[in-house]
């Protein structure tokens, strides 16, 4: 398989068939699986640390992405500045994720139903009883881990910064 197709075969929706049947063989393997989510918009230095630490809590890991309908309602209407196409690319290029799958809803709630992730990741700006799906990995005995966010990274700053360069 070409690198391209590789990469390209990493990316899912939510009611893909070929998504449950992966998901089967990772849990008939007992293999950890850590999720986490978000827009994933500009991908920088404080993305590839957080994302690289949630995938060190587990075998698979699986980053949901909200499609560009969802990012519009939560970031307003100038964003996504990458349409969804071009930010699962990206995600799924990094060598430590090892699925991308889309939801455009307004939270991963139903996505979380779907791959009943044994670890759950969010940014340490959330408390593990607030994030979305606590209750599905808890009642399943699994984790709900929260990581710091890498100091002076974000895409509001990013953002910011183009827009006052102009």
């Amino acid at each position: 398989m070409k690198k391209l197709e590789f990469v390209k075969s990493k990316i899912y929706t939510r009611d893909s068939v070929e998504l449950a049947r992966k998901l089967a063989i990772m849990r008939f393997k007992s293999k950890k699986i850590v999720f986490t989510n978000g827009c994933f918009d500009i991908l920088h230095l404080g993305h590839i640390d957080y994302l690289a630490k949630a995938a060190n809590l587990g075998d698979v890991m699986i980053v949901g992405l909200n499609t560009d309908e969802s990012v519009r309602r939560i970031k307003g209407g100038n964003r996504p500045i990458q349409d969804e196409v071009s930010r699962a690319m990206v995600l799924a290029s990094l060598r430590f994720i090892d699925y991308v799958v889309f939801f455009g809803e307004d939270t991963p709630y139903e996505l979380i139903k779907t791959i009943q992730p044994n670890v759950l990741v969010k940014g340490a700006d959330y408390k593990p009883e607030e994030i979305v799906g606590y209750d599905i990995v808890k009642a399943r005995k699994g984790k709900v881990v929260t990581i710091d966010y890498l100091e002076g990274y974000s895409t509001t700053a990013i953002e910011k910064k183009i827009l006052e360069s102009r």
